[in-house]
Formats: structure tokens, sequence, C-alpha cells
């Protein structure tokens, strides 16, 4: 992944160091679960705990020749070490390390992704609550339909990112697996206990049953709900990207001092980083398409997924890490304009209440076919004339013989709109 979108700590668990430091790690502890079985001297494994190590230039040389990362690595860690050598790699094939040391690896990037979604719905939460009433335009199909709060278009977003924390968190809890089941997933050749020795100390699970490899379904499932949380929060920056045009102009993005928009016009404030995140979640949905298209895997497996594999694991959780980041700290430091949302709300000349005239007459005893007769002409007068919706509602003759001035003025007041922000917040906890 590019250095422009790798935050430090997750993009230290995808480098080709540590990597490899995983796949030692199994493979010392497949040694010691076999000198707990008494298969291997524990003298010689604590020769191999303390002395084993690899280089990583000397193991892209030695691929040179044996065109097999594995095989480069395991002779890397064996010139490290003496006659002890012999048990390394002992009883295992070659996935038995990669896929186990990955699902480690993905474990420690699973860690800071739940903090990385904590944190980011704390944030949408405390942005919520403050501004919980302010008003403002809601809108379907890109047009003016009733007053709504910017609360509750965050509290929606609050909301959604919980149902993705927990998918997010059974979707982890999937790759989790290890497995060291040798060569075609029968255990022949080495004692189920050291894949459940190993899968503990490293803190994954023993798959069920397995192949030579892990099954990928539990990848595709994994990089589908990264790629689904990818696009909520693209859902959320669009929202931003939209209410930030300049005829609109409700909330803006945190533009600093010194920060420019344009090469060519000094006017410019754009939604870049929203526009950032929009971009790099088509990139993860991308690599969920990839996910998906590694699950057929020929017979006891073939090796067309590690190629891929070595691309859409990393990128994935680099950039949604940095996605989360990213739009986290947009919202933490979005400005936001109260008076312009009013302002854009006035700009339908009071449609936006033709519904409560409705129900009004409704309520007064006029049959719903004849109530919406009534009211849509002067609704559509009013759209075509530029004229007051109110101002037609008042001399309007079958409507002012059903509603008094006050019943009409009560129509007219956007606080109706609001009269269960307060419930809708407590069935979310906020």
């Amino acid at each position: 992944m590019l250095e422009r979108y790798t935050r430090k700590e997750m993009g230290n668990i995808w480098t080709e160091q540590n990597r490899y430091q995983a796949w030692l790690e199994v493979e010392i502890l497949a040694c010691e679960a076999w000198a707990e079985l008494g298969d291997i001297p524990k003298e010689d494994v604590a020769k191999i705990r303390a002395n084993a190590k690899f280089d990583v230039d000397r193991i892209h040389e030695i691929e040179l020749e044996t065109r097999h990362d594995v095989v480069a690595f395991t002779r890397s860690v064996s010139e490290s070490l003496g006659a002890e050598r012999k048990w390394v790699h002992y009883g295992l094939t070659s996935t038995d390390v990669v896929d186990t040391a990955n699902s480690y690896l993905l474990k420690q990037a699973n860690e800071i992704l739940r903090k990385d979604l904590e944190n980011f719905i704390a944030i949408i939460g405390e942005k919520a609550k403050e501004h919980k009433y302010t008003v403002t335009m809601g809108r379907t199909h890109g047009v003016h339909a009733e007053p709504t709060t910017f609360g509750l278009k965050l509290a929606l977003w609050y909301e959604e990112m919980k149902r993705n924390l927990e998918r997010f968190n059974f979707a982890a809890d999937g790759v989790e697996f290890g497995k060291i089941s040798g060569a075609v997933g029968t255990y022949a050749n080495i004692d189920p206990f050291v894949e459940a020795y190993v899968c503990e100390k490293l803190g994954t699970t023993p798959a069920p049953i397995s192949t030579q490899t892990l099954q990928r379904d539990r990848h595709a499932e994994y990089l589908a709900t990264l790629a689904l949380i990818a696009t909520s929060v693209e859902k959320f920056a669009v929202e931003v990207r939209a209410l930030q045009k300049s005829e609109v102009r409700e909330v803006e993005e945190f533009f600093a001092k010194g920060q420019k928009g344009s090469s060519a016009m000094p006017h410019k404030r754009n939604p870049i980083g929203s526009e950032n995140v929009t971009g790099l979640a088509r990139v993860i949905r991308g690599h969920m398409v990839t996910a998906y298209e590694n699950v057929p895997l020929w017979h006891e497996r073939d090796i067309s997924h590690s190629s891929a594999e070595r691309i859409i694991l990393p990128d994935s959780t680099i950039l949604l890490d940095y996605i989360l980041n990213r739009f986290g700290n947009i919202v933490k430091n979005l400005t936001v304009f109260p008076e312009n949302m009013k302002r854009n709300m006035d700009r339908t000349l009071g449609l936006i209440y033709s519904q409560r005239v409705l129900l009004a007459l409704i309520d007064k005893g006029l049959a719903r076919e004849a109530a919406y007769d009534v009211v849509q002409p002067r609704a559509m007068e009013a759209w075509e004339k530029q004229v007051p919706f109110r101002e037609l509602v008042e001399q309007d003759a079958i409507i002012t013989e059903n509603l008094s001035a006050e019943e009409i003025a009560d129509c007219f007041d956007y606080n109706y709109h609001l009269k269960n922000v307060d419930l809708i917040f407590d069935r979310l906890g906020l």
C-alpha cells in the first residue's frame, strides 16, 4: 500500500519483516508442541527458541534458486542454527505456516480496526448529541421533504456503525483461525496437538476441518465486511460533500490556515477529505470481489489465491484504518451552519409543511382524496409562481372553512417535526 494512506501502527503489521517474524513464531511454537509430545528434545527446542532468526535479503537470495518463499525462509532460519535445525518445519507443509501466520497478523490488524470503529462511533455520537436539535432540511430524491435535525442524520450514522461493529466482530472471529493439518488436512504427518498448541499460543482457534488451506469463504466474508464498513463511511462522506455545495453550504470540512483548494482558483474550499474517503472505499470494494474469486480453489488447494491475498489483506485493513481515522477527524472538526440550514428550509416557500395541512384537513373530516385534491393545487401554484405556500393556504376557501387561522399557523411550525427527537435518541442510548 502507498505510504500516503498507511498509518504507522497498521503498516508495521504488514511489513515483510513482521510477516516473516510471524512465520518464525509458528515454526518455533510447532517445535515446542512436538517437544511437549516428547518427539523433539526440549534442549533442541530451547536452542531454536534462543537462536533462530532469518535475514530478509538472504531469503530473497535463496528464493531466486528455490522459487519457493517458504523453502527460502526455512533455509535462512536453518543457517542460524546447529544440528537442531532438522526440527524446523518438522511435519509441516508451507500453508500450515503461512495461513496460520496470516491469521495471527489479521488478529493484530483486527485489534486496531476494532479500536478505530469504537472511536469513530464515539465521535459520531458526540456530534449527534451536539446537534440533536439543530433543525435542517430533510431531502428525498434530492428534493425538500420535511424538517429533521442534523443530530438525527448523525444518529443514523451512529446506529449504522454500531451494526458495522457487530458485523466486524463476527467476521474478525471468522478469520482468526489457524490450521496445522498437513498437506491435505488429514494430520497424517502431524499430531493435532501441534495445531491446538500453536493456535492457543497465538490466540487463534484451530479450524474444525481444513485441506492444505483454510477455506477462503472466511476471508471473503471478512473482506465483504470491511467493504461494507467502508461503504457506510463513504455514504456519510457523500452526504458531507452534498451539504458542502456552494448553493447549500450547510456544513464544511475544516479548512486550515494556509491550506489551498485549487492551483488555479484561490477562492476554493473543497471537501477533499470526504472525496478521498469516497475513492478509497471503491478500492476496498474492489478487493472484496477478488476475495470472492479466491473461494473456489482446486481440490485440496492451489496457489491462485496467494498472490491476490498478498495485496488485498494488507491493503484492505490499511485503507479501512486510514478511512476511519480520516473521516472521524472530519466529523470531529466539521463546521456546521445552522443559519444556512434554516435559510435553505425557507427556499421552498413553506411547501415542506404540505403534509401537515393535508392531515389537518383529514382530521376535520375531509376524505383523504378530497383533502389531497385541495392541498396539491395550492402547492403546485406555490412551486410555479414562487408564492409562499402559507399565503395560498390562507386564501383557499375550502381550507379556511375547515381550519382556523391558529390551526393553519400550527401547520407551519417546524418544531412539530422535532417532537420525537428525544425518543429516537433514547432508543439509541444517546
